[in-house]
Order: structure tokens, then sequence, then C-alpha cells
């Protein structure tokens, strides 16, 4: 698991340590000492902690003019034993949301399982956004059924189209566009 490095071909026009406005302002992070684990395996350390024990992120790119955020996820993400998406809206999206940023791009193709518990802080982080959406792009197969156990399709745009976004070829502003055309064909048929 420490092979698995956040996506970094952005970082020389965007990094969340310098910017003044990301809950990680002022962080550095020693690339060759691994500090987290997920159940006893070590990530790898540019992955950032936000309260969760076995979810990790890195915030990636954001663009406070358009209110976009792109966050690139890694682990599991555990509703039922750790409310991870409590410790996500608390800890980072309400931070980000603070900023004017009200569309979120969350990247799971390293998220390995999900298991839920209740939809309410799907529903509250939904509900806060305005015209903004939530867009989860390349999660795997099994993790958008148990999403879809819990109707996260109410609140979350994933699936279909978005499961084989080749984001990596794009620059953030492209990604976020072609993005932005998908939510506004998706939400306002």
């Amino acid at each position: 698991m420490q092979d698995i490095e956040p996506y970094s071909r952005w970082q020389n026009i965007y990094n969340t340590y310098t910017d003044p406005h990301s809950p990680y302002y002022g962080e550095s992070h020693n690339e060759f000492l691994c500090r987290n684990a997920i159940y006893n395996h070590y990530i790898h350390p540019l992955w950032d902690e936000f309260g969760s024990s076995t979810l990790y992120l890195k915030i990636i790119y954001t663009d406070y003019d358009f209110g976009y955020c792109i966050i690139e996820l890694m682990g599991e993400w555990n509703d039922c034993l750790h409310n991870d998406i409590m410790h996500l809206k608390r800890n980072i999206v309400e931070h980000l949301e603070n900023k004017g940023i009200n569309k979120f791009i969350l990247i799971g193709e390293n998220v390995l399982n999900f298991h839920y518990s209740d939809d309410s802080y799907y529903e509250d982080w939904f509900n806060d956004l305005d015209d903004g959406w939530i867009m989860l792009v390349n999660f795997r197969e099994h993790v958008q059924a148990e999403f879809d156990k819990l109707n996260l399709n109410y609140y979350l745009l994933y699936g279909g189209q978005l499961s084989e976004v080749k984001w990596r070829t794009l620059t953030p502003q492209k990604l976020y566009e072609a993005l932005n055309s998908y939510a506004n064909r998706a939400l306002n048929p």
C-alpha cells in the first residue's frame, strides 16, 4: 500500500500545503517516512489525515474562482464503524465550503471498500451546496453497489460515464469543465 501515491502531476500549479485557504496549509511531511497505516499496512506518507483511521485523502487541486475542489481518496470508507463521512464533512468539506467551494470532485480509484450507516451527513452536505454538486469519479463497481444500497444517488453523482474518466490526461480546469457540463445535463435534464 505504501507504493500507492497521491497524484502529483498538478503540484507545480497547486499545493495544498502552500494554499493559505487549505485545511492543510503550512503542514509538511517527510516523503520517506511512513506515518499512517490502514489495518497495519503502511501507506505512502503524502496521504493526509482528516480524522478517519481507514480513509485518507489528498486535495490535489482547488480553484476558488470557479468554486471547485478535486480530492483523491485512499483506503476503506467506513461510515458504519468510524463515521468517515462525518469526519470528511466536518474537518475538510465545511472548511472548503467556508472558502466558497460548492463543487466537489472525489476520485475513488483507491477506495477499496465502502461500509454504510445512514445518509444524514450526505443529505446535509448536499443541502449545503446551493448550486453545487458532489461527483464521485472512478469508484469501483462493488463500492458503487454499496452506495446504491443507501440510495446515495439522491445526493452524489456517480456511476456510468463517471466510472471511466481519464482525468490524468486533462488539466484541472478541463476536467472541471467536462464534469460541470456532465453535472448540468444530469441535474437539469
